[in-house]
C-alpha cells in the first residue's frame, strides 16, 4: 500500500511508519510539522529506505495535506498534541491540531474515497476503579488533551455515517518504548535516574495505567487498517496494569539507583486514577501483544542509556525551560558538576 501516514515523526507513528516499511514494503509519505516532539530525529534510520519520503506539514494545512495525499491507498492519522501537562497550560493548540487537524484530513479523505485510520487513546473514556473500558464505553474526558481527542472520534464517526468513508478509530493505553519524548512518564524517569536527577512522581504515585509497547500498539493499528470494519472502533490495551510508583520502582533498579531519587509532588487537576482497557475486538482480528512489561521496559531503559546522541540535544534545549517550569527543579545536562 501507499500510505500517508500524518504525525509520522513523532514516537508512534515512527513506530509504525517503520514497521510497514521494513515488515509489509509499503510506500510510506510522512507529513509532520515537527513540533517539540515529532522529530526528524526518529526517522533517521528510515530516510534510506526505498518507497519512504517525508514532507514538513500541519494537518490543518489543506494545501500541505492535498500535496501529501496524492496517490495515497489510505491515511493514518497520529498528528496530534498529546501531553496533558501541556493542555491544561495551552489548550488551545489542542483544539486547533486535534480538532480543526482531523477535520481536514477527514475531506481529504472523503474526497479521494480513502480509508482513514485515526490512532486515538483510551483517556477518552475518563477514568475507571473497576473493570475495563470496552468500545461500548461511554466517552467521560477529564482533560483538553482528552475532550479533544474525543471530539476528533466523534468527527471521524459521523463522517462514516454521513458520508460513507471508511474510517476507523483504534485507541490505545499507555505507549512507551524508543524515541518517546520525555515528557512522558517512562523517559522522563528514565532519564533523570541515569543523570542522577530526582524523579517527580505526582500525589501518592498510585495512579494505575495500562501499558502497552509502541512496537505491539502499532502492529495494531496496521491489523486494523487492514482487517478492521469501516465504522468501527477498536481498543488495543496493554498486557499489563501498574501503579505509576511501580514503574518508578522498577526504572530505579534497572538504572542501579536507589529509592531516595524519588520526589512527591503536587499532583496534576484532574489526574485520572485508573485505565483499563479491553483488547478483545482487536484479538478477534488476529492481534496479539507480545512483550510483557518487564521485558518491554527492560528494553527501554537500555535504548536510553545507549541512545544519548537522541536525548541529549532534548534535555539542554526548550523541554529543559519545560522541566522547570512544570517541577520547580533544574535538570542536570551533561557537564554539570553539581
Amino acid at each position: 500500500m501507499r500510505l500517508l501516514v500524518c504525525g509520522g515523526a513523532g514516537f508512534i507513528g515512527s513506530a509504525f511508519a517503520r514497521q510497514r516499511v521494513r515488515e509489509h514494503g509499503d510506500e510510506i509519505v510522512v507529513l509532520d510539522k515537527l513540533t517539540y516532539a515529532g522529530r526528524e530525529e526518529n526517522l533517521r534510520d528510515l530516510r534510506a529506505e526505498p518507497g519512504f519520503s517525508f514532507r514538513r506539514g500541519a494537518i490543518e494545512d489543506a494545501a500541505a495535506v492535498a500535496e501529501a495525499i496524492a496517490g495515497a491507498d489510505a491515511v493514518v492519522n497520529f498528528a496530534a498534541e498529546t501531553h496533558v501537562d501541556r493542555s491544561i497550560a495551552e489548550p488551545d493548540a489542542f483544539v486547533d491540531t486535534n480538532g480543526r487537524g482531523t477535520y481536514v484530513l477527514l475531506e481529504a479523505a472523503r474526497e479521494r474515497g480513502l480509508r482513514h485510520v485515526q490512532v486515538s487513546t483510551d483517556e477518552v473514556y475518563g477514568s475507571i476503579e473497576e473493570g475495563t473500558f470496552t468500545e461500548e464505553s461511554p466517552l467521560a474526558p477529564s482533560s483538553p488533551y482528552s475532550a479533544s481527542k474525543a471530539g476528533a472520534d466523534l468527527l471521524v464517526s459521523s463522517y462514516f455515517h454521513t458520508f460513507g468513508t471508511e474510517t476507523l478509530i483504534v485507541r490505545g493505553s499507555n505507549n512507551y518504548g524508543p524515541y518517546q519524548y520525555p515528557e512522558k512518564l517512562i523517559p522522563l524517569m528514565v532519564l533523570n535516574a541515569l543523570a542522577g536527577d530526582p524523579l517527580p512522581v505526582y500525589g501518592d504515585g498510585m495512579n494505575v495505567r495500562n501499558w502497552i509497547y509502541v512496537e505491539d500498539f502499532a502492529r495494531a493499528i496496521g491489523t486494523v487498517l487492514e482487517r478492521g470494519e469501516p465504522g468501527e472502533v477498536y481498543n488495543a490495551g496493554g498486557p499489563d496494569e501498574c501503579p505509576n510508583l511501580e514503574v518508578v520502582h522498577a526504572i530505579l533498579r534497572h538504572t542501579g539507583r536507589d529509592e531516595s531519587l524519588i520526589e512527591f509532588v503536587t499532583d496534576r487537576p484532574g489526574h485520572d486514577r485508573r485505565y483499563s482497557l479491553s483488547s478483545e475486538k482487536v484479538r478477534g482480528l488476529g492481534w496479539e501483544p507480545r512483550v510483557r512489561f518487564d521485558e518491554g521496559l527492560e528494553r527501554t531503559v537500555a535504548w536510553y542509556r545507549d541512545n544519548a546522541w537522541w536525548w541529549e540535544p532534548i534535555r539542554s534545549g526548550e523541554y529543559r525551560e519545560y522541566y522547570e517550569r512544570q517541577y520547580g527543579r533544574v535538570l542536570r545536562v551533561k557537564g554539570d558538576r553539581t
